[in-house]
C-alpha cells in the first residue's frame, strides 16, 4: 500500500474498530458486574450465574452466524451500494436468528434444571442456575432480533448509533444488577434471579431502541412486504455462508461451554475461579473483537467493490496487526493479575486455581487475537467461511477437548493441568491459519445480481 492507502486504511481501521472494541467492552462488562457483584453475594451464586449463562452462549453462536453471514455479504452489497438486497438480507437473519431464540427460549422456561445438569452436579448451583434461566430466557427472544439490527447497522456505517444503544443498554444493566441483587429502600436483594431480571429489562429496552432508530434517514430496514419470500439466489448465498459459520460457531460455542462443563465438574472452587478467568478473558478480548469485525466490514467492502488488490492487502496488514494486540493483550492480562486477586472475594483454594488460570491464559490471548482477527475477519469478509469448521474440528473437537475430559475425569490431573489443556487450541491453529490466509482463496467478489 502507498502513503495515501495507509492513511485510508488506518482511517477507516480507526473509524470501525473503536466504536465495535468499545461496544465490546460494554457487553462484556455486563458479565463482569453479574460476577463481581454475585461474588460481593456468595461464591456460590457468581459460579451458579457463570454456568447458567453458558445457555445463552450457545444461542449466541446460532444467533452470531446468522447475523455474520448477513454481515458478509452485506459488506460486499454496501460496497456495491445495493439497498434493496440488503433489505432481503435483514429478512433471512430476522427469519432464522428469531426461530432459533424461540427455542432456546421454550428451553429456559420448561426444562432449566435440564439445562442446568449439562454444567454441574452440585444441587445448590443447579437450584440457583435454574431460577436465573426461568427469568432470563425471556431475554433470549429479544436478543436475537435486536442483533440482526444492530448487525446490519454496522456494515452500512451506522457503527456509532449501533455503539450508543448497547452503551446503553448495558449501563442500564449494571444499575439494575446493582438495585436487583443486592435491593434498595429496604427491598431485600434478588440475587442471582435479580441479575436476571436486569438483563431480561435491559434487552427489552435495547430492541426497542433499535426499532426506533431504524426510522431514522438511511437506515436500512427488513422488507416487510416480502418477508418470506425474496430472491432464491439470495437465499442460496446466504446458506452457502451461513450453514458453515453455523457449523464453526457449534464447534466452537459447544466446545467452549464443554471447557466450562469440564472446569463446574470438577468443583466449586475450579468453577469459580474459571467463571473470574472467562470475565476477564472476555474484557481483554474487546480489543481484537473490534479489530476483527472492522477486519470482516474493511475486506468486504473492498472486495464487493471489485477492488481485489486493496482487499487482499488489507488482510496481509491486519493479519500483522493481530500479533501486536495478542502480544498487548498478553501484557495486559499479566498485568491485571494481581488486581483480580485482590479485588475478588474467592477461597484461598480458588485463589490458587484463579492466579494459575491468569498466566495461561496470557499465552492464549496471542492465539486468540490472531486467529479472531484473521478468521472471523479476513477470511469471513472473503466468504472464506469453511475453514473454520476445519480448524475447529481438528484442533478443538480432536485435541483439546478430548484432552481435558481425559485429564479431568480419567487420570485425575490437577486443575490448571485441565484448564491449559482448554488453551490449547487457539494457539495451536496459528501455524495452520496462516498457511490457508497466504492461498488467498477468501480474495473473492460475492456479489451477484438479483432476480
Amino acid at each position: 500500500m502507498n502513503i495515501s492507502d495507509k492513511k485510508l486504511f488506518y482511517k477507516r481501521l480507526r473509524q470501525l474498530s473503536l466504536p465495535i472494541a468499545f461496544q465490546s467492552l460494554m457487553l462484556a462488562l455486563v458479565a463482569a458486574c453479574d460476577a463481581l457483584m454475585l461474588g460481593r453475594v456468595a461464591q456460590e451464586e457468581m459460579a451458579a450465574v457463570s454456568l447458567a449463562t453458558q445457555v445463552q452462549f450457545v444461542q449466541n453462536m446460532f444467533v452470531a452466524s446468522a447475523t455474520a453471514a448477513g454481515s458478509i455479504l452485506g459488506a460486499q452489497y454496501w460496497g456495491k451500494g445495493d439497498r434493496e438486497t440488503l433489505k432481503d438480507l435483514f429478512n433471512l437473519m430476522l427469519r432464522l436468528s428469531g426461530a432459533i431464540s424461540i427455542l432456546f427460549f421454550i428451553g429456559c422456561e420448561f426444562f432449566p434444571g435440564l439445562l442446568m445438569h449439562v454444567f454441574a452436579h452440585d444441587v445448590t448451583l443447579i437450584g440457583i442456575g435454574s431460577s436465573y434461566l426461568r427469568i432470563a430466557g425471556w431475554s433470549y427472544l429479544f436478543t436475537g432480533i435486536s442483533q440482526c439490527y444492530l448487525a446490519t447497522m454496522k456494515v452500512t456505517d451506522h457503527v456509532r448509533p449501533c455503539v450508543i444503544i448497547s452503551s446503553s443498554a448495558v449501563v442500564l444493566n449494571v444499575i439494575l444488577n446493582a438495585v436487583l441483587i443486592f435491593g434498595v429502600a429496604g427491598l431485600p436483594g434478588m440475587q442471582a434471579r435479580g441479575a436476571a431480571l436486569a438483563t431480561t429489562i435491559s434487552r427489552f429496552i435495547e430492541l426497542g431502541l433499535c426499532i426506533g432508530i431504524s426510522f431514522g434517514k438511511d437506515y436500512i430496514t427488513p422488507a416487510w412486504k416480502r418477508f418470506f419470500g425474496g430472491s432464491r439466489q439470495l437465499e442460496k448465498d446466504f446458506w452457502r455462508q451461513c450453514l458453515p459459520l453455523m457449523g464453526g460457531s457449534l464447534f466452537w460455542g459447544v466446545g467452549f461451554t464443554s471447557y466450562t462443563a469440564i472446569m463446574g465438574h470438577l468443583g466449586v472452587d475450579a468453577a469459580a475461579a474459571n467463571s473470574v478467568a472467562a470475565v476477564v478473558r472476555d474484557l481483554v478480548c474487546c480489543a481484537c473483537n473490534g479489530v476483527g469485525t472492522a477486519a470482516g466490514i474493511m475486506v468486504g467492502n473492498e472486495l464487493g467493490a471489485g477492488n481485489l488488490d486493496r482487499g487482499k492487502a488489507y488482510g496481509i496488514k491486519l493479519k500483522n496487526i493481530s500479533y501486536v494486540i495478542g502480544i498487548a493483550s498478553m501484557l495486559l492480562v499479566l498485568a491485571v493479575t494481581p488486581l483480580i486477586i485482590h479485588f475478588v472475594i474467592l477461597s484461598p483454594t480458588a485463589q490458587k486455581y484463579l492466579t494459575g488460570m491468569m498466566v495461561i491464559m496470557s499465552v492464549y490471548m496471542i492465539g486468540r487475537c490472531v486467529n479472531t482477527v484473521t478468521i472471523n475477519g479476513v477470511l469471513d469478509g472473503g466468504g472464506d467461511t469453511i475453514f473454520d469448521v476445519y480448524s475447529l474440528a481438528v484442533c478443538m473437537w480432536g485435541i483439546a477437548i478430548p484432552l481435558a475430559l481425559l485429564g479431568a475425569f480419567v487420570f485425575h490431573w490437577p486443575v490448571l493441568l485441565v484448564y491449559a489443556c482448554t488453551c490449547l487450541d487457539e494457539v495451536g491453529k496459528i501455524p495452520w491459519v496462516m498457511l490457508r490466509l497466504r492461498k488467498y482463496k477468501w480474495v473473492r467478489n460475492l456479489t451477484k445480481e438479483q432476480i
